[in-house]
């Protein structure tokens, strides 16, 4: 059995779903049920500072959002929109229906049909996450959902962040509306009266409470999966490019203090440049 040497180790953190997530949730989601948006906006208040007028973000915000990013991050938005745009497109050309006749007065087969509504949860109150909309609201719209809604929680007091909002509704959203976490989540789901209809499925990462969340909304509502927190493990050796090593590090563990990123090295001297090259790339990284 070689030695194993930690050159580094990262904070320690509970996983799993704890008893206290589980109760907040439980409790929020039935407060929600029985007073409906009264409840939401008390939430929001309480958890985000943020009860604006109209839960629902307006076409003259969506434009000024978009005013606000220069044009190379518009550029950017686009080509990677495209990107994914173009496989989802390549996916669903795969899924065609089938109908056969084994025998004659037996027809068998298959349809794929979207669902009428989806509700796409995008994270952001820390980081506004761009890939998020386009990997949830994007793909839905390629599927032929005919409505999307798109949430995301307010950053700072101030609403969506500008490159989120924008992404969203290039992406394709029908609604976009600026509700964080579970209040969000369960808004969607459970509905808002006339202000917001419930959808069929909800999508998107977040939290432990988001995860928890659409845990327990599951049968109202299809789920997309139940993710954890990001995570990566990279195994090299001294042939490894350090850069490139970092840089997958980190892409990982920006998503939040809840990822973990590993590194398992043979050699020690790769594994100490991967760790001065995190710190060189940090000084730089938005």
């Amino acid at each position: 059995m070689p030695d194993v040497e930690y050159l580094k180790e990262g904070a320690s953190a509970e996983r799993g779903r704890q008893p206290e997530v589980i109760e907040t949730v439980t409790e929020m989601l039935e407060t929600i049920e029985r007073d409906g948006e009264k409840a939401v906006r008390e939430y929001s208040r309480e958890l985000d500072d943020w009860d604006p007028p109209e839960i629902r973000v307006s076409e003259g915000e969506i434009a000024r959002a978009s005013d606000e990013l220069s044009d190379e991050l518009k550029k950017q938005i686009a080509f990677a929109q495209e990107q994914i745009r173009s496989f989802a497109t390549a996916q669903r050309a795969t899924l065609t229906n089938l109908d056969v006749e084994p025998i004659p007065g037996v027809t068998l087969g298959h349809r794929h049909v979207p669902v009428e509504a989806v509700g796409a949860y995008v994270p952001g109150g820390r980081y506004p996450m761009l890939a998020s909309a386009f990997m949830t609201v994007l793909v839905a719209k390629v599927a032929g959902v005919p409505r999307v809604v798109a949430c995301a929680p307010p950053r700072e007091g101030k609403g969506i962040h500008p490159a989120m909002l924008h992404a969203m509704s290039t992406s394709g959203a029908d609604e976009i509306i600026c509700l964080g976490g579970v209040q969000g989540l369960a808004a969607m789901a459970i509905g808002l009266g006339d202000t917001l209809p419930p959808v069929d499925m909800i999508v998107g990462a977040g939290n432990a409470y988001v995860a928890e969340a659409k845990r327990q909304l599951f049968g109202r509502v299809g789920i997309d999966l139940l993710a954890g927190p990001t995570e990566i493990l990279v195994i090299a050796d001294e042939s490894s490019d350090v850069e490139l090593v970092a840089g997958d590090l980190l892409s990982q563990a920006e998503h939040g203090p809840t990822s973990p990123a590993w590194l398992i090295s043979t050699s020690r001297g790769m594994a100490e440049a991967v760790l001065a090259d995190i710190d060189r790339l940090l000084e730089t990284y938005p």
